[in-house]
């Protein structure tokens, strides 16, 4: 990681959201998200809703952002991802943050609210799908996704590289639900991807896993029916 030079607002800011994140406790939120799985060193509990809103009391800053993330509290990492300044995100960053990643929830929102942004995104994304920790590779997923929704307007070029590493991810069980999400985004972006996404799918049948021929015809069921094809006659 890149050494900044701290400085006297940042640091001041920083102790600020601190003390608004535990003023934000919910220890009834923090017990539930544990008994799902979702662990953290520090977890005051505190939603999305109220993150969002110390959020917005803050300009957005690079600085304030590695602060924030060098904490380790959950809540310190949403903060992280939601102030950061995508411009000024590097790949080092992407990767640094990424491959240490714990939990999905984590990864969902730095996707969502700050990695989507940057132009290291599609790479990215790609690189994160061939990764061999898990939780790098449902970033990968994720962020795939989160490209086709935000992306629309992108060419469609630019998404077909992601079918050269989606075989092999149709395998494992435990990311079949971000597969399953993110695959029917990629395949709804547009008729060519959708028709694309279909002739994958179908050939993800001709492989030898029960899982991935489930998922297939999970996402071929999506992809083809008069919900989705109708979509594309209404936006041409």
């Amino acid at each position: 990681m890149d050494f900044i030079i701290d400085d006297p607002q940042r640091e001041q800011e920083f102790r600020q959201i601190l003390t608004k994140i535990q003023l934000a406790k919910n220890g009834e939120t923090a017990d539930q998200m544990k008994q799902h799985g979702l662990i953290y060193k520090i977890n005051w509990g505190a939603s999305i809703i109220s993150l969002r809103e110390i959020a917005s009391q803050y300009s957005p800053n690079h600085l304030l952002a590695l602060k924030l993330w060098n904490k380790q509290w959950r809540e310190t990492m949403i903060l992280a991802a939601m102030l950061d300044v995508p411009k000024e995100v590097t790949e080092e960053q992407m990767d640094y943050w990424t491959k240490s990643l714990e939990t999905t929830e984590i990864a969902e929102v730095l996707n969502t609210y700050l990695w989507v942004k940057t132009k290291f995104a599609f790479i990215k994304s790609l690189e994160w799908c061939r990764g061999k920790k898990h939780l790098v590779r449902f970033a990968g997923l994720h962020l795939m996704g989160r490209l086709a929704l935000i992306e629309k307007s992108a060419m469609d070029e630019l998404f077909e590289p992601f079918f050269d590493v989606l075989s092999p991810l149709a395998k494992d069980q435990n990311l079949k639900q971000v597969y399953y999400r993110s695959y029917l985004l990629l395949g709804m972006k547009s008729k060519t991807m959708n028709e694309t996404a279909i002739l994958f799918a179908k050939d993800l049948k001709n492989i030898d896993s029960e899982d991935s021929n489930s998922l297939a015809d999970m996402i071929l069921s999506e992809l083809t029916s008069p919900y989705v094809q109708e979509s594309f006659v209404k936006n041409t």
